[in-house]
């Protein structure tokens, strides 16, 4: 398996979880353990699965792996849209890291294809 920080995948959630780091500094005190703690909990994990799942044996443990990162980004996304909603983000931010969010989800949806693909051969 390659080196985890060469994964196209990991390095978009890389920066998802650094953007969202920077933006939950702005959240209330009140939500430090709470939405705060989530959203940025959430954003790590992706990146997180993703390398675990690279050091792993197999393909399938791998893929395993990739799915988990792929429900902790949507995870993600839910708790940014709580984020908005409830006035933490304005419009303009939440439309960039919503973006950001997206393109994490389309490369790694590509990189968990790419698996797929490679354990039917």
């Amino acid at each position: 398996m390659p080196d985890f920080r060469n994964i196209r995948a990991w390095q978009k959630a890389d920066d998802l979880a650094v953007i969202i780091y920077q933006l939950t500094k702005s959240f209330p005190k009140s939500e430090m353990y709470g939405l705060t703690s989530q959203i940025r909990r959430a954003a790590v994990s992706v990146a997180a699965n993703i390398a675990e799942g690279s050091a792993r044996a197999s393909e399938r443990d791998y893929l395993h792996f990739l799915f988990i990162a792929k429900s902790s980004l949507v995870e993600a996304e839910y708790y940014l849209h709580l984020s908005h909603r409830l006035g933490y983000l304005d419009d303009g931010t939440y439309e960039r890291v919503t973006q950001i969010q997206r393109e994490t989800g389309k490369v790694l949806q590509g990189l968990i294809r790419h698996i797929q693909d490679r354990l039917k051969s």
